[in-house]
């Protein structure tokens, strides 16, 4: 799309506004008037959008106890990530990528049924709580696609080599590192463009030792993650939970391993931009020597467009209680498992902790030996569950290796969702209006 075509989208949305709220309609009360803060692609942001956004944010810090930061403040920092919100929207549906209504009446269902509501029950929780259904519904949808992007164009992307895990591995060894120890760490994020001049930089290099100063001074961290930080968990004080350091980008690893709880760290400098990071606190110790392995199998009903999540629940209820009735769980699963088990009867080996998905294994968890579960359900569908056998095990080299895999998964995959992100920003056409009166 051409400047030109943009400029003129922006007169007809204003045109429109105007049609809208004829002059003889003029309101009781004094208004400010609607205006167009930034222009994305070939979408508009209002100044009502950033106003509606922004008081969700609001009520959001108050209830986490967050000192607000100053209006204006947290009005560029909102408006930022809503334009890294319709970036990726953009990108998304030009690439084809959606989330269908039954996919998103499914995932509704699942956030209703986890506050143990019905849909009903949530919907009027939500609608007494100042929230529009139909507003919900479509946050929820671009979440959906956000998180499908990111797995499509960053996580699949990502490579683990034999290398790396055998120096990985090795660099454990001479650390003696510890995979017992977490750390619970926060940080801010000031990004800078992929192609950035000195004088940006040096800006936002200014812009991070205020912060830092203001840090070190014992200001509240979440508070000025929210006035600071362009990462998308600003709003959550910048939390990154807790985790090994293994587990966290190298950078962070590196600051954070040299901290005390309280302490934060200097300006640290990345191809992402400016961080801080401050260390909340730590736990653990060293790693068990051993786990427990159980050895369990299972029957898969998915969900899809042709099969509801009561569909399945009531076909895997039917194939229960036949079970019960003492015909073979492993012919059954033959029969009518939906996954690569179903020719070994359901049999999926020996399990370690963290092989499955967290539903499946605290359901799982809960049986003792031979017992069959009720219809259990994770991200893959519905689930009958039965335990056979448990033991306990060394972790082996291969149980070794796949902890490290995934360890630098984790650390590489921030890392590269950053990345990603600043350089989808700046393909993109943007116009920020806010400071224009």
């Amino acid at each position: 799309m051409t400047k030109l075509i943009r400029h003129l989208l922006v007169f007809i949305c204003c045109l429109g506004g105007l049609l809208a709220h004829p002059v003889f309609a003029a309101p009781a009360e004094p208004v400010e008037a609607d205006r167009i803060v930034a222009v994305v692609g070939d979408e508009v942001v209002t100044y009502v959008d950033l106003r509606t956004r922004l008081a969700a944010a609001l009520k959001q810090l108050q209830k986490q106890g967050t000192p607000l930061p100053p209006q204006d403040v947290l009005e560029r920092q909102m408006l930022e990530r809503l334009i890294m919100e319709r970036v990726q929207l953009q990108y998304a549906r030009d690439s084809g990528m959606k989330v269908d209504d039954n996919q998103l009446d499914q995932a509704i269902g699942r956030i209703a049924a986890s506050n143990k509501m019905t849909l009903q029950q949530f919907r009027s929780a939500l609608e007494k709580d100042g929230m529009e259904f139909k507003q919900f519904r479509e946050e929820i949808r671009n979440e959906m696609v956000t998180v499908r992007l990111r797995e499509r164009e960053v996580e699949s992307k990502l490579v683990i080599s034999d290398g790396e895990i055998d120096n990985y591995l090795a660099d454990q060894t001479k650390t003696g590192a510890s995979g017992g120890e977490e750390y619970q760490l926060a940080h801010i994020l000031l990004r800078a463009p992929e192609s950035a001049s000195p004088e940006q930089l040096q800006k936002l290099r200014l812009r991070g030792e205020q912060a830092l100063k203001r840090a070190e001074a014992g200001e509240n961290f979440a508070q000025l993650t929210a006035a600071f930080s362009d990462a998308p968990d600003a709003l959550q004080g910048g939390d990154l939970g807790w985790r090994p350091l293994d587990r966290l980008p190298a950078l962070y690893a590196e600051a954070g391993g040299k901290l005390q709880p309280g302490q934060v760290s200097p300006l640290l400098r990345s191809s992402a931009g400016f961080h801080i990071v401050k260390l909340i606190n730590k736990r653990g110790g060293s790693a068990p020597a051993s786990v427990q392995q159980t050895h369990a199998r299972h029957i898969l009903v998915r969900i899809n467009e042709v099969v509801s999540e009561a569909e399945a629940k009531h076909r895997l209820d039917v194939i229960r209680e036949r079970i019960v009735n003492g015909v073979d769980f492993a012919e059954q699963a033959r029969l009518n498992s939906q996954d690569g088990s179903a020719a070994k009867g359901g049999d999926l080996g020996w399990l370690n902790p963290g092989d499955t998905v967290p539903e499946f294994e605290r359901a799982m968890d809960a049986l003792k030996i031979n017992e069959l579960s009720p219809v259990v359900q994770s991200p893959f569908g519905m689930h009958l569950i039965q335990v056979t056998e448990r033991r306990e095990r060394d972790v082996s080299e291969e149980r070794q290796r796949g902890s490290a895999r995934q360890a630098l998964r984790e650390r590489k995959l921030d890392e590269a969702y950053q990345d990603w992100l600043r350089q989808l920003r700046d393909r993109s056409y943007v116009e920020n209006r806010l400071e224009e009166k």
